[in-house]
């Protein structure tokens, strides 16, 4: 990647993409966050130069910078995607961190963030925008859907399929050939050995659903 990166969230998740492009040596050029008192400080060396909306800022894009959306709330998440795809015609890049194993017969889509440690294994497809924790395990053709976040240290047993805006705390286990529905919720801990309806909260060992 020759072009510098901004990075949209200076957050912790900001900090984290941040160490990842630096340790690929890739340039990071700004921050931009929303929040108006981190405006024109620095976290990192970097400088928080605007909103995610300051078109000056936005006109770099696709032109002369490279985009990574570091933030962990969904709905925001998705929303400055959207900008992003539409406004600019460009798709965010990946951050991936080089002590992480990625198997050359996986997949990645764009925009997702793959921290230290990770290790994904042969025939692993993982969709867009998706958060995969410090230290997790994707096992051999498991698939992972889009904007799926994934706990540090958690194990997603091999031909599992986590479906699209699936939230997976720390620690948790996924057995074999398990699917978890789109939008569900696994807590932290949790060993989930049955399958996981769309938009259900587990927790626990084995996981149970969580009555709202």
């Amino acid at each position: 990647m020759e072009n510098p990166v901004i990075i949209f969230g200076a957050n912790h998740l900001g900090r984290a993409a941040k160490e990842i492009f630096d340790a690929n040596g890739n340039v990071v050029y700004c921050f931009l966050d929303d929040d108006k008192k981190l405006h024109n400080t620095e976290i990192d060396n970097v400088t928080v130069l605007g909103s995610t909306d300051d078109d000056g800022f936005l006109k770099l894009i696709g032109k002369k910078c490279e985009a990574f959306v570091a933030e962990d709330d969904n709905k925001l998440r998705k929303n400055l995607v959207k900008m992003l795809q539409e406004e600019r015609h460009i798709q965010p890049v990946n951050a991936v961190h080089p002590s992480s194993i990625v198997a050359s017969s996986s997949d990645l889509g764009h925009g997702n963030f793959i921290d230290q440690g990770v290790k994904i294994g042969a025939g692993v497809s993982i969709g867009n925008h998706c958060l995969v924790h410090a230290g997790a395990i994707i096992g051999t053709e498991a698939k992972l859907g889009d904007f799926v976040q994934i706990g540090a240290g958690s194990i997603i047993s091999a031909g599992s399929e986590i479906e699209d805006e699936v939230f997976i705390g720390s620690g948790v286990t996924v057995v074999s050939g398990i699917t978890i529905g789109k939008g569900a919720r696994v807590g932290a801990g949790s060993v989930v050995i049955a399958p996981v309806k769309a938009g259900e909260t587990v927790f626990g060992n084995p996981a149970q659903k969580v009555n709202s």
